[in-house]
Formats: C-alpha cells, structure tokens, sequence
C-alpha cells in the first residue's frame, strides 16, 4: 500500500501556492488599474479627438482590470473653426470589458452604456473628416439613456429647419464610432421625441423592424411601418454614414406622410 501520509501535506502546500499566486496576481491587476487608469483615459479622449478632429477631455475615470470594466466621466468635445460648432457633453460612460486583465490584450467594449450625452451640431460638413490614423472606438452591445441631439436649421436638413431628438432609451447592436451617430446602424430598439419647427412633436418607438410613431399633427391612431435599418458598410467614411442618415430620416418622414394620408383617405371612402 502507499503511504499517504506525506501526501495531503503536500496538496495543501500547492493549493496554498496556488491562492497565492491568485491573490498575488489579483492585487496586481487592481494595482495595474489604478496606475493606468489616467492614461487609458487620456487614450480614449484622443481617439475622440482625432475621429472627430476636435478637442476632448474627460475629467474622470476608473479602470478596474480583475471585473473588467471602464468608467468615464464627463467627456467633452469641442469644435468650434469656419467649418461650424460641435458640442458633445456626456455624463457617464461605461465599457464591458473582458475580465481578469484580459483588457491589457482586448480593449473593445463588450457594452458601452452611455448616459446623459448632450449633442449640438451646427453643419454637415463638420463630418467631412480625415480617416484617423486608429482605428474607431468598437462595442459589442450599445444602451443610450438620456440623450438629446440638437441640430441647427442648416446642418442636414435645411428645408425642416432645426431638429431636436429626444432619447430616453435605445440599444443598438455592434457598433465602430465612426461618428456619434454609427449606432443607429445597428439599432433594435428606440424610445425618442423629435421636436420640430412650428411646435411639431413626433413620439418614436423602434422595436425590432417596426417603427411607431405618434402626435398630435398624425392624428389619434399611431403610424406603423417596418423599417428596414441600412447596413454599415466598412468602407464609408463619416461623411457618407451621416449622409446615409439623413437619406433615411427623409424616407421616413415621407413614408410617415403617405401612410397619414392613406389612412385619412380610407377613413372617409368608407364612411
């Protein structure tokens, strides 16, 4: 028979070892955070800055490697020169990321979830860009909570005037940044309020292919139409992912009119 004695001595001396070493790595990664903490901050309001060819700064952050996960707060970028004023305030930034210093090696967020984001634009050409020397800021899964873009009278649509879109709450699937906006690419669900010229308020409601949109201008019953979203094309630059936007807000508000006046017609051919 074998002796065992010396045996369990020696199993619990490597377990020992081993939670050592976890422990040992562990702290190591929480020291790691802390140290780098400033300059991933720094890193991200470059990456911004360069793909938005504006000043960014965040104030404050967080990286914690071992729960893998990023927090930022207050992001601002400014631009303000002869091509026009951008103006983006966010409150607070979170990013998923791998766990257990994983992020060293993988930097993309699994979920970025963005609340308080305050956007002014005041021209289109403002995302006329130069391709940055890095690669956009990528997300797996994409929550917005409490945003609200501004545009003025002549930065997309100059024959609406200036828009304003409320959101209480969207999700959007994979998304890279190449603009703000790159979400809505990959968007499945949307609560928003767009606000137009003249006291005009549109409620939105995007689930999955269907869009919902009410207001007092559309009449007591809801529009109800299948969207399908454009898919993002690789080799689009900023410019032409806004333009392809823009294409796509104007079908929209064309659809929701023909459908408002089928209805009405069909309402009175039948009365």
């Amino acid at each position: 028979m074998w002796d065992t004695r010396g045996v369990v001595p020696r199993v619990r001396r490597i377990v020992g070892y081993v939670a050592g070493t976890v422990a040992l790595v562990l702290v190591g990664l929480v020291i790691a955070g802390a140290a780098l903490e400033g300059r991933t901050r720094r890193g991200v309001a470059e990456r911004i800055a360069e793909s938005l060819q504006a000043q960014a700064t965040i104030e404050r952050g967080s990286l914690a490697l071992v729960r893998g996960a990023l927090d930022l707060e207050a992001l601002a970028v400014r631009r303000d020169d002869a091509v026009g004023h951008l103006a983006i305030d966010v409150a607070d930034m979170h990013c998923a990321l791998p766990p257990l210093g994983l992020a060293l090696v993988d930097r993309d967020c699994r979920e970025l979830a963005v609340t308080g984001t305050r956007m002014e634009v005041s021209a289109a050409a403002l995302f006329k860009l130069k391709p940055p020397r890095r690669p956009p800021l990528h997300a797996g899964r994409v929550v917005l909570d409490d945003a609200r873009f501004e545009f003025s009278p002549s930065a997309f649509l100059p024959e609406l005037g200036r828009i304003a879109i409320g959101i209480a709450h969207a999700e959007a699937a994979e998304t890279r940044f190449k603009t703000p906006l790159s979400w809505l690419f990959a968007l499945r669900e949307l609560r928003a309020t767009i606000e137009l010229p003249g006291g005009i308020a549109l409620d939105l409601r995007y689930d999955h292919g269907e869009l919902r949109a009410t207001g007092a201008i559309l009449g007591a019953a809801p529009i109800v139409l299948p969207l399908a979203l454009p898919v993002a094309d690789p080799a689009d630059d900023a410019h032409a992912e806004v333009a392809r936007l823009v294409a796509l807000g104007k079908d929209i508000a064309e659809r929701v009119v023909v459908q408002r006046a089928e209805d009405w017609l069909r309402t009175k051919l039948t009365q």
